[in-house]
């Protein structure tokens, strides 16, 4: 096996995934809960913002409010899994043809 050929084929794929990290930081996702708090990661799984509907605030139940959360923050990671799986495959045919 070709040395050369074996470095520009791991220089290749180090670039590729540095290209698939970049377009993931790009991307975003949002996830729910019930329509009253939204979370939104890029896809990275990094949090960018949450939004929460005024009627999910009860002084009283905050325990609610938290538990809303939780399923948004879940349901947005989730999504940022998927799209980093969907990335991480489309550039596998790039990295399939080298080896």
């Amino acid at each position: 096996m070709d040395m050369k050929k074996l470095m520009k084929q791991m220089q290749q794929a180090q670039a590729a995934a540095a290209k698939i990290q970049e377009d993931l930081a790009q991307q975003m996702v949002e996830g729910s809960a019930s329509g009253m708090v939204s979370v939104t990661m890029n896809g990275q799984g990094k949090v960018t913002a949450i939004k929460i509907n005024p009627q999910a605030v009860d002084p009283d139940d905050v325990e609610a409010l938290e538990d809303l959360l939780l399923v948004a923050i879940q349901d947005a990671a989730g999504k940022a899994d998927d799209l980093q799986q969907r990335e991480t495959q489309r550039s596998l045919g790039f990295l399939g043809g080298m080896l």
